[in-house]
C-alpha cells in the first residue's frame, strides 16, 4: 500500500482509490456518526445542570454558550447527517462540530469565575477526545483541530482567565497527553481502515481477474469444442473416399491457428501503438511550433528537424503496429495500382535501395488498362515497399526482381498456402512481386507473416514488421495473399484485391501556407483524456489563430456544451475511464444537433469511427499529428456547410 506517511492520503498508480476510499468508509461509519451526534447532544445537554448549580450568576450565559452555540450546532450537524449534501463536506462539517465544541468549553473557562471555571478543562478534554476516537475523524483533520483547541485553551488561560501556574502546567499536561494519544489512535484507526480497503480492492481486482479469464476458457473451450465436432462429422463422411481432402483439412487447421496466432499478436501490438503514439506526439507536433517562431539561421533548426524526422520514422513504425493490429487502414479511395508501382519506383526509398543493391535489376510488366481497387495508397505502397525490398535482399549474389500488374478474373474457389479462407471467384486487381533468389523454405514459410520473425540483422535491414505489414494490409483489403516458392528456385508474392470498377480521383495535395491553415478566432473545444495530447493539440490550434477549449474526458465535454457553444470539437476516440469519442459525440447531438467534429485517434476500431461519421463528424486524424494535418482537417470541416451535417 503506498500512502503519504504525513496525510494517509494514497499516492503514485494507488491515488485513483482515495475517492472510492472516503466514499466507503462514509457508509460504514454513516450510522456511528449519527449516534456520535446524539450521543454529544446528550451529554453536553444534561451536563448544563452543574453550570446552574456552581455558577448560578453566570448560568444564564453559560447555558446560551452550551446550548445556544454547542447543542445547537451539534443539532443541525445531527440533521445535516440526513441530507445529501453533508457527504460531500462531512470531515469538514466534523471538525467545524469539534472546534465548536472544544471552543464552547473554552469560552466557558472565560466566563465562570475561578477557580471552578478552571474545571471545564475537562470538557476542552473530552473534545480532544470525541475529535480523535469517537467521530473516525481524518488523522491530518483531527491533528489540526486537535492543536488549535490546546493552543486556544493556552491563550485564554494566560490571557484572559489568568490561571495558576500549577493548574495550567497540570492541564497542559493532560491536554498534551490525550492530543498525543489521540493522534496515534486516529493514525491508527486511520492507516487500518485504508489498508482493509485496499486489500479488499487488491481481492476484488484479482476475483475480477480469475472470473473473467475462467469466462473466457469456458467460451474457448465450447469455441474449440464446436470446432472440434464439425471437425470429426466432416472426417466421417469424407475419410474413406476424400483421403486428400483431410490432408488438405489439416493443413487449414495449421492455418486457422497462425491466423489466430497473428491476430493475438497484433491486437497486443496496436495496444502498444496506441501508447507510443501518445508519446510521440510531443516529438511530432511540437517541433512545428517551435520552428515556426525560430529565424532561418537559427543554429537550432538542424536539430529541431532531426529531432521531428526522427519522430516520424518512429511513428511510421507505429503504423507498421497498427496495421498489423489492424487498425490502421481506412478504405475510402479507388486507386489505380498502375499509379501506386510507378510513385513508388520514382520515391527516395526506392533509390535507396537501388543504391545498396545495385547488383539486382528491376523489371516491371504494367498492365495497359487501370488496375483499381478501393484501399488506402500509403499501405499498399508500404506492402509493394516490403515486398521488392525482400526481393532484393534475397539476392545476395544479384538477380532480377519482376513486378506486375494485372485485372483478373477467378471463375473458381483457389486454394491458397497462406490463408484460411480460399479465394473466392470473382474480379480481383493483382500486384505480384517475383524474385529470382534463394527462396523460402517450409519451416521459413509457415512462419513468415509472424512478427519479428525475420531473417534479417535486426536493425539494420529490417524491423521484423515487414511481411506481418503486408498480412495486415491485405486482411484490411479484403483480399488474399499466395506465395509460389522453392529453395534456390525465387519466390513469387501474388497479393489479390477485391476490383473496383470506380473512377479514381487525383488530387494531389501540396502542403499549403501557414495563411491557408489559419482560422479567425472560432472556437474549438479539444477532448482527450491525456494531458499532453490536449496541451499539444490547443498549442498547434492556438498557433494557427483559433480560440482552444479542452476536456479531460467525454462526460466533462457534454457538461461543458450544456452551457456554451462551440465551432468545431475534436474528438478522441478512446478516452479511459469513460465514454468514448461516439458516445460523446451522441450526447453531443442532442445539446447541438449540428455541431461539427472531427475524429482524433492513435488505434481506434474502423466500425466505431465510421458510426460517428454517419452521425456527422467529419475526418479522422490520426496522432501523432502534425501542423498541417490538424489544421487542414480543421479548416475543411469548418469550411463545410452546415446544413451537410447529419441528425
Amino acid at each position: 500500500m503506498q500512502v503519504n506517511l504525513l496525510t494517509l492520503r494514497f499516492r503514485d498508480e494507488q491515488e485513483a482509490l482515495e475517492e472510492p476510499f472516503w466514499s466507503d468508509y462514509f457508509q460504514k461509519h454513516l450510522l456511528h456518526l449519527r449516534l456520535c451526534h446524539f450521543y454529544a447532544v446528550f451529554f453536553i445537554a444534561v451536563a448544563g445542570v452543574l453550570d446552574g448549580r456552581f455558577f448560578p450568576d453566570q448560568k444564564h450565559l453559560l447555558w446560551f454558550i452550551r446550548y445556544g452555540v454547542v447543542v445547537s450546532v451539534f443539532v443541525v450537524g445531527l440533521a445535516l447527517t440526513f441530507t445529501r449534501y453533508y457527504r460531500r463536506c462531512w470531515q469538514l462539517l466534523e471538525i467545524l462540530y469539534v472546534l465548536v465544541a472544544g471552543g464552547g468549553f473554552i469560552a466557558m473557562i472565560a466566563v465562570a469565575p475561578p477557580p471552578g471555571g478552571y474545571s471545564y478543562y475537562v470538557g476542552v478534554l473530552i473534545a480532544l477526545v470525541f475529535g480523535y476516537a469517537f467521530i473516525r475523524q481524518r488523522f491530518i483533520y483531527a491533528t489540526l483541530a486537535g492543536w488549535a483547541i490546546i493552543l486556544a485553551y493556552l491563550w485564554v488561560s494566560t490571557q484572559i482567565v489568568p490561571t495558576p501556574r500549577n493548574i495550567l502546567y497540570h492541564h497542559t499536561l493532560y491536554l498534551l497527553v490525550a492530543n498525543f494519544l489521540g493522534m496515534l489512535i486516529a493514525y491508527s484507526v486511520e492507516y487500518s481502515a485504508r489498508r482493509d480497503f485496499f486489500l479488499a480492492q487488491l481481492l476484488k481486482a484479482e476475483q475480477g481477474k480469475v472470473e473473467k479469464i475462467n469466462r473466457e476458457l469456458e467460451k474457448r473451450v465450447e469455441q474449440r469444442t464446436a470446432q472440434i465436432r464439425r471437425a470429426h462429422e466432416q472426417l466421417k463422411r469424407e475419410m474413406q473416399a476424400h483421403l486428400q481432402l483431410e490432408r488438405d483439412k489439416r493443413k487449414l487447421e495449421a492455418q486457422l491457428q497462425r491466423a489466430r496466432k497473428m491476430e493475438a499478436i497484433g491486437t497486443l501490438a496496436g495496444g502498444v501503438a496506441h501508447d507510443l503514439n501518445n508519446i510521440l506526439s510531443g516529438v511530432v507536433s511540437y517541433p512545428d511550433l517551435l520552428l515556426m517562431d525560430l529565424p532561418e539561421d537559427s543554429f537550432l533548426r538542424k536539430p529541431l528537424l532531426t529531432m521531428k524526422r526522427s519522430g516520424e520514422k518512429a511513428a511510421a513504425i507505429v503504423q507498421d503496429l497498427l496495421t498489423l493490429a489492424r487498425r490502421g487502414v481506412a478504405v475510402s479511395e479507388t486507386i489505380d495500382l498502375n499509379r501506386i508501382v510507378a510513385d513508388y519506383l520514382n520515391s527516395p526509398e526506392f533509390a535507396k535501395l537501388q543504391q545498396y543493391h545495385p547488383e539486382a535489376r528491376i523489371c516491371t510488366r504494367i498492365s495497359p488498362e487501370p488496375v483499381l481497387l478501393t484501399g488506402s495508397p500509403v499501405h499498399l505502397s508500404k506492402c509493394l515497399m516490403n515486398l521488392v525490398s525482400n526481393a532484393v535482399e534475397a539476392m545476395p549474389e544479384g538477380g532480377t526482381v519482376t513486378i506486375c500488374t494485372a485485372m483478373r478474373h477467378v471463375p473458381a474457389p483457389i486454394i491458397t498456402n497462406t490463408d484460411v479462407a480460399n479465394i473466392v471467384p470473382g474480379d480481383y486487381a493483382c500486384l505480384t512481386v517475383s524474385d529470382t533468389g534463394t527462396g523460402i523454405s517450409p519451416g521459413d514459410l509457415e512462419r513468415i507473416f509472424e512478427p519479428f520473425y525475420t531473417k534479417k540483422t535486426m536493425g539494420r535491414s529490417g524491423t521484423g514488421l515487414g511481411m506481418a505489414v503486408v498480412w495486415g494490409t491485405v486482411k484490411d483489403h479484403k483480399g488474399y495473399i499466395d506465395i509460389q516458392t522453392s529453395e534456390g528456385q525465387g519466390s513469387t508474392f501474388t497479393l489479390f484485391f477485391p476490383a473496383s470498377h470506380a473512377i479514381p480521383r487525383v488530387a494531389p495535395r501540396t502542403k499549403p501556407p501557414l495563411e491557408a491553415l489559419s482560422g479567425n478566432g472560432q472556437t474549438i473545444l479539444v477532448v482527450d483524456d491525456v494531458p499532453e495530447q490536449r496541451e499539444i493539440a490547443s498549442s498547434l490550434l492556438e498557433k494557427l489563430g483559433y480560440r482552444v477549449e479542452t476536456a479531460e474526458s467525454g462526460e466533462a465535454a457534454v457538461r461543458y456544451l450544456q452551457s456554451h457553444e462551440v465551432d468545431l470539437v475534436i474528438l478522441d476516440m478512446i478516452m479511459n475511464p469513460g465514454i468514448d469519442g461516439l458516445e460523446t459525440y451522441r450526447r453531443i447531438l442532442k445539446i447541438h444537433p449540428h455541431q461539427r467534429a472531427i475524429i482524433a485517434s492513435g488505434y481506434s476500431e474502423t466500425k466505431r469511427i465510421h458510426e460517428l461519421q454517419r452521425l456527422g463528424g467529419g475526418v479522422c486524424i490520426r496522432k501523432p499529428y502534425t501542423l498541417e494535418t490538424i489544421g487542414r482537417a480543421v479548416k475543411e470541416e469548418l469550411a463545410k456547410p452546415s446544413g451537410l451535417l447529419k441528425n
